[in-house]
């Protein structure tokens, strides 16, 4: 009994430092403004990159706090959302959840959610679709340029904070966090086909 805790506790210890220690040999940290939409990934105390993002939208909001990257996967699909096809391939429902009832002949199509990498439950940064306002289910999306960037660049262990609040508005163009005159930012290459929108 007692060895068993014992040993229950020391694969904890060890679970919880090695990230410590791989962080120890990565000089980049994360951190996440939910206020101004942006990303940073910050090496040895400097930002070496800046990006915006669309992060969690009222109801699914992104967590705020201090994590750590807990995995890193290229080419992840999302377990929860995605869309509903008919027998066709045809869209029927563009922003489902995979408890929902599908037609006969039809099925459920994952999200992709290329270069993930999750820090806190289900929610980490991805490649995605910027609209120009928080729009996602709880994760943070980027432009795949710059997910590439900082899949590259972290590792498992890697420090991330979540700070600030999720900008209100009509997330629209005119979201009230966006400057006026300013149009949102959207790279067409992260763009989600017709289908998807």
């Amino acid at each position: 009994m007692i060895v068993k805790l014992f040993w229950r506790i020391a694969s904890v210890l060890l679970f919880e430092l090695m990230p410590l220690h791989a962080q120890d040999s990565n000089p980049f940290t994360v951190e996440i403004d939910l206020q101004d939409q942006t990303a940073y990934l910050i090496q040895d105390g400097r930002v070496v990159l800046a990006t915006p993002i669309a992060s969690g939208r009222y109801g699914h909001l992104t967590p705020t706090g201090s994590f750590k990257i807990i995995e890193k996967e290229r080419n992840h699909y999302s377990s929860m959302y995605g869309k509903i096809v008919d027998a066709r391939g045809n869209t029927i429902v563009a922003d489902a959840d995979a408890d929902m009832p599908v037609p006969p002949g039809g099925r459920f199509v994952p999200a992709p959610m290329r270069y993930f990498m999750r820090f806190s439950g289900s929610n980490g940064m991805h490649a995605g679709y910027l609209p120009g306002y928080p729009a996602s289910h709880g994760c943070v999306r980027l432009p795949e340029e710059n997910a590439i960037a900082f899949f590259n660049a972290i590792d498992v262990g890697t420090r991330v904070t979540v700070f600030g609040r999720t900008p209100r508005g009509r997330y629209s163009e005119e979201s009230e966090w966006m400057p006026r005159g300013r149009s949102p930012f959207m790279d067409p290459r992260s763009a989600p086909p017709w289908w998807w929108r």
